[in-house]
């Protein structure tokens, strides 16, 4: 990418998430332009996930331990060791996915955090 282009950034979560705001907090802080797209207004479908998975795989994407995943029956857990049945575990219910999802480029990460977005924007001390 030449040093004048801007990433194509866009962050995926629920705007309540506390992480998903400490991310958008920390790229707004630091003059980065993205896109947020909002799960539960967009919602998801078959080809986002499907593009997410391949970086990340179904043992970080899917949000084991948030309230969303408590709620689910036994069967519907086992159920999500299936790729096919955890991606539509996923569509249906957006809100079993870690957030924030971000997209730098095509490139996919999972999670906030301040080290880990400084290694994503190493210029972020200046507006890309």
């Amino acid at each position: 990418m030449p040093p004048s282009a801007k990433p194509a950034v866009t962050v995926y979560g629920i705007p309540n998430c506390s992480t998903v705001k400490n991310a958008r907090v920390w790229l707004d802080e630091h003059g980065i332009a993205y896109t947020f797209h909002d799960f539960k207004k967009a919602g998801v479908d078959l080809a986002l996930v499907d593009s997410w998975l391949p970086h990340l795989g179904l043992d970080v994407l899917i949000n084991r331990k948030g309230t969303t995943w408590r709620a689910l029956s036994d069967a519907q857990k086992a159920a999500a060791e299936d790729r096919g049945q955890a991606t539509a575990l996923m569509i249906a219910q957006p809100s079993v996915i870690k957030r924030p999802v971000l997209a730098v480029d095509g490139v996919v990460h999972v999670g906030f955090s301040d080290a880990v977005y400084s290694q994503i924007f190493p210029a972020s001390g200046t507006v890309l």
